[in-house]
């Protein structure tokens, strides 16, 4: 079985509740925008689009990002490799090629899916994500997709293995939007305030699963 063919038998047996109920609404009044989750907690991501939605899924350029690519390219998701670097931003050659193409999609009409961790150090939000909003003009969705049934792995982002036959919540938090004329600071605060929305939903989320605090 493939990893698409297995996302689609999770998606199909979980009873998802959604928060807001009417996020998808609300996303399409601002399409296209930036989809962003922790890296980790984002496997149920190309299965819970609406199949009319045009999304564009970065994925890093590593051996494990192949599957990821294989997996969202079967879902009818498009792909972009890259990612950012440890200070948060698309500095090095293949991220730069990797970050106008994002400005390039979004200007195109497609939203762009990402995790907004700072690659290998997770739930701290880098600055790449921001700076790909300034630039675009699109808005941020802190978003958190959650199951009953799970794995989580022993590894640094905590990587969730969704299960099938479970409960099922997608969390979406308030919308953020970054000034083009924005200066440092206000980068950092932009930074700051999506690390905190992601976390919101994330708890959120596994509070709707779980029936309580539990966490991701």
């Amino acid at each position: 079985m493939t990893a698409a063919e297995y996302l689609r038998f999770v998606g199909a047996t979980t009873r998802f509740t959604l928060e807001p109920h009417d996020i998808y609404e609300r996303g399409e009044a601002d399409m296209p925008i930036i989809l962003a989750f922790w890296h980790g907690q984002h496997l149920l991501a190309p299965v819970a689009r609406k199949m009319e939605h045009r999304v564009n899924m970065l994925v890093s350029r590593h051996r494990d990002g192949e599957i990821n690519a294989i997996a969202a390219a079967r879902l009818g998701v498009g792909t972009i490799r890259g990612s950012g670097n440890h200070s948060g931003g698309f500095v090095h050659k293949a991220g730069v090629a990797a970050f106008q193409t994002m400005i390039d999609s979004l200007a195109e009409g497609h939203s762009i899916a990402l995790s907004a961790d700072v690659p290998k150090v997770a739930r701290v939000a880098g600055l790449g994500i921001i700076k790909l909003a300034q630039a675009s003009g699109r808005p941020i969705y802190p978003s958190a997709i959650a199951t009953s049934r799970r794995i989580v792995l022993d590894n640094w982002d905590r990587t969730t293995i969704n299960l099938p036959f479970g409960r099922g919540a997608g969390v979406a938090a308030e919308p953020l939007t970054v000034a083009r004329d924005a200066d440092d600071a206000m980068l950092e605060d932009a930074r700051r305030l999506l690390e905190d929305r992601l976390n919101a939903a994330t708890r959120r989320a596994y509070e709707l699963v779980d029936g309580a605090s539990r966490g991701a």
